[in-house]
């Protein structure tokens, strides 16, 4: 731990980079993947569940936590941490993917978003101001900038006047942050798939001398190929001793081929929304525990893992549970699957520390490509 919001690359192999970051409420190991707990609470887990399969942070939402229950109340109650029983960091985002997805219920001014809750219908302000001041009611440890994310594909125009107003916005959170030590601000690089915008907004980002950096606006239906072409022209234009944090990904092979082009952070509903739907990520691969050849299969998921949800119950188990809708089912697989996508990015830090990233990733996907074990 750090009095002061501090980070450090350990090792690298190429561009990935093993790493750390340090702060009053604990170490963050990078390359870290940070489950999103939307609401104050990652879906049908128990947060000492969350620490125990190797979460170092995770993530809440600025937008969900403002309507429900109120980040003054919130602050009333001690703070997120003390709220959540999580004393361990929390990054929140700022509310900006939330207003895009909210495209009928808002309205974006330099000023800020006015939009409508789409729980009660009320209507609320957000502004960059706003934002930061949530987030420090919260009591965040990494707190983003508010920006507008545009969903792909768009005119290259609506693009570019995002990424400006995004980048005007940072400076005033930034204002807004001011000094707060121990704690970080990020800012988030916009642009869409246009390299020439990614550069600009990388460059003036970085100008401000922010503690850490993300890149936003992907994984928003582009294709695998075009979001990597994106990072290889956006994270060399980002400081080398700041960490650098992709928003919104993603899959294993996404967090495998980012990690290489020098991606430190990651958050995903993937895996948890995936438990609550009866999928399992494995490393074996993706099984679906509703198919009809799991019945009567006395076999764990998977007879290596040290979670107990992948270790100790038969598949047979998991698709009743999961084909009765009982909630023990969602919370079993996604606690196998919190489990695989942490002992995931331990496996990446090892093989970054042992300069065999390449070798090991191309093991991993053998094995996926492989596929689940034979039906009985």
């Amino acid at each position: 731990m750090s009095d002061t919001f501090t980070f450090r690359v350990l090792a690298s192999d190429g561009q990935a980079r093993r790493g750390e970051i340090s702060m009053p409420r604990g170490t963050v190991r990078t390359p870290a993947f940070m489950p999103v707990g939307t609401a104050g609470t990652v879906k049908a887990m128990y947060m000492d569940q969350v620490q125990a399969v190797g979460t170092d942070i995770v993530l809440g939402n600025t937008y969900h936590l403002m309507l429900r229950p109120g980040a003054e109340r919130v602050a009333r109650l001690g703070g997120l941490h003390e709220f959540a029983r999580w004393p361990h960091p929390i990054l929140t985002d700022s509310g900006g993917f939330q207003v895009m997805s909210l495209a009928a219920l808002r309205k974006i001014r330099e000023e800020g978003v006015t939009f409508r809750s789409h729980v009660d219908g009320q209507v609320y302000e957000m502004s960059p101001e706003r934002s930061i001041e949530i987030q420090g009611l919260l009591d965040a440890d990494i707190q983003m900038q508010l920006d507008e994310c545009v969903r792909l594909p768009a005119p290259r125009k609506d693009v570019e006047r995002a990424m400006e107003l995004s980048l005007r916005w940072a400076e005033r959170c930034k204002d807004a942050f001011g000094d707060q030590p121990g704690k970080a601000m990020f800012g988030i690089v916009q642009g869409g798939i246009d390299p020439d915008l990614r550069a600009r907004s990388a460059a003036v980002l970085s100008a401000m001398d922010l503690k850490g950096y993300a890149v936003g606006g992907l994984a928003v239906g582009e294709p695998q190929e075009v979001m990597l072409e994106v990072l290889e022209a956006t994270c060399p234009a980002l400081s080398a001793e700041k960490p650098r944090y992709l928003m919104g990904v993603g899959t294993p092979d996404d967090i495998l081929k980012s990690v290489a082009r020098g991606i430190d952070m990651f958050d995903c509903v993937m895996p948890t929304r995936a438990g609550r739907h009866g999928l399992a990520y494995t490393r074996r691969g993706k099984i679906n525990l509703k198919n009809a050849r799991h019945a009567e299969d006395p076999r764990p998921l998977d007879e290596e893992s040290d979670c107990p949800a992948a270790r100790d119950y038969s598949r047979a188990y998991l698709h009743h549970l999961v084909k009765s809708g009982e909630a023990l089912g969602a919370m079993l697989l996604t606690w196998n699957n919190l489990a695989y996508y942490q002992r995931l990015m331990a496996d990446i830090r090892a093989a970054i520390e042992e300069g065999l990233l390449e070798e090991r990733a191309a093991g991993m996907r053998e094995e996926w490509a492989r596929g689940d074990l034979a039906a009985l």
